[in-house]
């Protein structure tokens, strides 16, 4: 049986290269050759047992890739195209995905909803840190990538893009809006550009690491604040002269900074938490003022599917947003051990890598 290369789960702290079968392919499957793909912190909390996965697990979820083989039921595509796939990789028909919650997506089950369900890629299936992925309904998640754009412009797109503006669409940022957005990690940098291209006016982004920051300014943020110089919740009040913000997103997935964004909403204000949590969530009575002042709080699993792919590559084709600063190191699919020691530990000023398995 012929053999790929494949970054598994071995254990808590340890995630390796070995060989693996390479997939067959089903009737609405899609075999892609990985020729780009990434690390997310999601891995991270994989990596360290934060996040279960089973053992010889092919982790990994954000493809950029070619074509090798389709299944039998596929329409639409032709082997040998560039394409990519989204984290979420919903089945398009359970009846989450048709009332428009694809990252929910229940197929197989009596009601048609799960928690998380569209998530597949390195959590409940062979992600893509690998030289081959099997796209599962591929006619429901391939995008072809346009001709002019390279790999690492749509790098982001699968995930950390998805990911980030979705914080801000479901925060419901709106023309005029002042918004902070909470640590500027590859997921919040995308975050603020989000709701820059959503119309708020004001954007303020907290974080201590200067590189971050500089990076959040190119991307048009408005106010920067040194968490480690300046108290967070003090800092956006003085910049809104007490009023607050109109939305807060959370993309670090920490009580510490959930609680902040809470505290500088305004009356009826919306925290829009992006971040992915490992231990219980408090809520303090003075700032959710005892459940009577109107806030929101919403979650989000980013979007997935063929069409929020379009249109996230639109958006780079466009030069709306240019993403290719978030990428600051490149490895090889033989160097993915070292990747992820460099990316866990956030050294050398990392914000992503891109790891070339092509």
């Amino acid at each position: 049986m012929p053999k790929m290369k494949a970054a598994i789960f071995a254990e808590p702290g340890r995630i390796v290269l070995e060989a693996k079968p390479i997939p067959d392919v089903g009737p609405l499957d899609a075999l892609v050759r990985v020729t780009t793909t990434t690390i997310c912190g999601t891995d991270i909390h994989i990596l360290r047992g934060e996040y279960p996965v089973r053992k010889g697990l092919t982790v990994g979820h954000e493809p950029v890739g070619i074509i090798e083989k389709l299944g039998s039921a596929v329409v639409g595509y032709e082997e040998g195209q560039r394409v990519i796939a989204g984290a979420i990789t919903p089945s398009g028909h359970s009846n989450a995905c048709l009332c428009g919650q694809h990252s929910q997506d229940g197929a197989g089950t009596r009601h048609g909803f799960k928690s998380m369900g569209g998530w597949r890629f390195g959590n409940t299936i062979d992600g893509c840190q690998a030289e081959y992925v099997l796209v599962p309904d591929a006619m429901a998640n391939l995008a072809p990538v346009p001709d002019k754009l390279t790999d690492e412009q749509v790098l982001m797109c699968p995930d950390i893009m998805s990911t980030g503006f979705s914080g801000a669409e479901s925060g419901g940022v709106r023309i005029g809006d002042t918004v902070a957005v909470f640590a500027q990690g590859p997921i919040g940098l995308c975050a603020a550009a989000g709701a820059r291209l959503m119309g708020a006016t004001k954007i303020i982004a907290v974080d201590t690491i200067a590189e971050r920051l500089s990076v959040a300014r190119r991307l048009g943020v408005d106010f920067v604040v040194d968490y480690k110089r300046d108290d967070p919740v003090e800092a956006i009040r003085t910049i809104t002269h007490g009023r607050g913000v109109d939305v807060a997103i959370e993309a670090l997935g920490m009580q510490s900074t959930f609680e902040s964004a809470l505290r500088v909403l305004r009356p009826g204000g919306t925290l829009s938490s992006l971040g992915v949590y490992s231990t219980d969530l408090r809520i303090p009575l003075d700032a959710f003022a005892a459940g009577l002042g109107d806030s929101k709080i919403v979650t989000t699993l980013c979007p997935g599917g063929k069409e929020r792919m379009r249109r996230l590559m639109e958006v780079i084709a466009s030069g709306r947003v240019d993403l290719k600063p978030l990428v600051t190191h490149r490895f090889t699919l033989d160097q993915i051990e070292e990747a992820y020691d460099l990316f866990a530990h956030q050294r050398d000023g990392v914000l992503k890598v891109a790891i070339a398995a092509a």
